[in-house]
């Protein structure tokens, strides 16, 4: 005798099938051999205008139109995915026979989507979802690249040329680096430079500036955290930035700044080259060459108690100093003239360079905020020049060009012979060195100017 699907074989099942037939949103059907429906959802029913008991005991194909449930019966064969006209609707739906000791006993059938719309419409969102992808991770990778390299560290003086040879042996090693350097003289460049040396934009280079997080995130940052482990955290977690930069290089800015509970943590991860995620019960393995950067003098910090000892050598394997433009002054008039060139591309100004007497200035200022404040100089001084089209010394802000005369151990007569020599000395800049138009700047005749001149041991170059 033929054997059959009954109605009592999915009743055994009890409870999950009464709530898929009739609680959820699924359009299922389920037939014996002969075709005859022996159970249908109630969302399925709904959708054809019929009652579950008008439709139970009926051949499928007086209740369904265009139904192939038949032919897959006959076929033993599944048909997936395919579309279904029903109510003039285009829908998406499987039918799959059901076989029991090598017998077909029934079929089974679903439909995926009311409407062809509901497929183009999760097509569409689908693709939306992959451009989004894409741009995230196009967008990480930018973020997280090299942009500058050897070739960006500009400087003529002898001092920057040693620097840029010491970038391209210490490149190819895999040891921790420390950049010391003043504010400003680019520490996170040479970071860059480094990186990209070694491996160009092929592995990820994350920078993190420690002195911008707040110290009680800065675990789950660098870390990653699981989900639920604190108030706040995702529910699927994050990764940190050691995962991020994987591969690559982590670049640890103001690393003196982290406080020293997070010192011991950064150790033992530089150390065993793992991670543990905030929540974590197993550490994760991470491959990063660690670069870190600091303003401060962490040999002084560590003999203080301020940072730790065998971190500090960890991290400084190869220590790398940055010198300050005011120790290379020479560099000064190259560094302006490349970087007047690079606002006049950035910006909607045009600027065709920098009066001997402005450059001067230039030239004997101090420099505490080094190379990003001698950008910040120029093009401030740039929205000021005249139709010379010029940054003359007027342009310059007040703090480079005015006097500064030392008051202590000395007389009036001292004080007064500084500032007078001072203030020859800047009208003299002003009129780039010439003394017919210094003197009469000044209100003296030249005869007097070549004397005060040769008194202060001043030369119009």
């Amino acid at each position: 005798m033929k054997k059959s699907l009954n109605k009592c074989d999915l009743h055994s099942k009890g409870f999950l099938l009464d709530f898929l037939f009739n609680t959820s949103e699924e359009l299922i059907v389920f037939v014996n051999t002969e075709g005859t429906i022996i159970a249908l959802s109630k969302a399925y029913a709904k959708f054809l205008g019929i009652s579950q008991e008008e439709a139970i005991g009926k051949r499928v194909d007086q209740v369904i139109e265009n139904t192939r449930m038949l032919e897959v019966i006959a076929s033993g064969i599944p048909e997936l995915e395919r579309t279904h006209k029903i109510k003039g609707r285009n829908m998406i739906a499987s039918r799959i026979p059901i076989i029991k000791d090598g017998e077909v006993i029934g079929a089974f059938g679903r439909v995926l989507f009311k409407d062809v719309k509901d497929l183009d419409q999760l097509h569409n969102r689908i693709s939306k979802m992959k451009k989004e992808l894409n741009f995230y991770e196009s967008t990480f990778d930018k973020m997280n690249t090299a942009r500058y390299g050897i070739e960006n560290i500009w400087g003529k003086s002898p001092e920057m040329k040693d620097l840029r040879a010491l970038l391209h042996k210490v490149s190819s090693s895999d040891s921790n680096i420390t950049i010391l350097g003043e504010s400003g003289t680019g520490k996170e460049l040479v970071a860059h430079a480094i990186h990209k040396e070694k491996w160009g934009n092929e592995r990820p280079l994350v920078c993190v500036n420690c002195a911008a997080i707040a110290p009680g995130l800065l675990e789950s940052e660098l870390f990653g955290y699981e989900g639920g482990s604190f108030t706040g955290a995702k529910t699927g977690g994050s990764i940190g930035l050691f995962q991020a930069a994987n591969g690559g290089t982590i670049f640890l800015d103001e690393i003196g700044e982290i406080p020293m509970h997070m010192q011991a943590k950064l150790l033992r991860v530089i150390q065993d080259r793992q991670v543990r995620r905030v929540g974590a019960s197993r550490p994760e393995s991470v491959d990063v060459r660690v670069i870190a950067a600091t303003n401060r003098n962490l040999e002084e910090m560590a003999a203080k108690g301020e940072f730790r000892d065998d971190l500090y050598f960890r991290l400084g394997v190869i220590v790398i100093n940055i010198p300050p433009l005011r120790e290379r002054t020479d560099d000064i008039p190259y560094l302006a003239k490349l970087l007047l060139e690079k606002m006049n591309e950035k910006r909607n100004i045009f600027v065709k360079g920098i009066t001997p007497g402005a450059m001067e200035y230039l030239k004997r200022y101090h420099w505490p905020g080094n190379v990003r404040e001698l950008e910040n100089v120029i093009e401030q001084a740039a929205h000021f020049v005249d139709d010379s089209k010029m940054i003359a010394v007027k342009d310059l802000p007040v703090g480079i060009t005015r006097l500064h005369v030392e008051k202590s151990n000395k007389n009036l007569k001292q004080y007064l012979e500084e500032a007078e020599r001072q203030f020859i000395v800047d009208t003299l800049l002003e009129n780039n060195g010439r003394k017919g138009r210094t003197a009469d700047s000044l209100g003296i005749g030249r005869t007097t100017l070549h004397e005060k001149m040769k008194k202060y041991e001043i030369s119009a170059k």
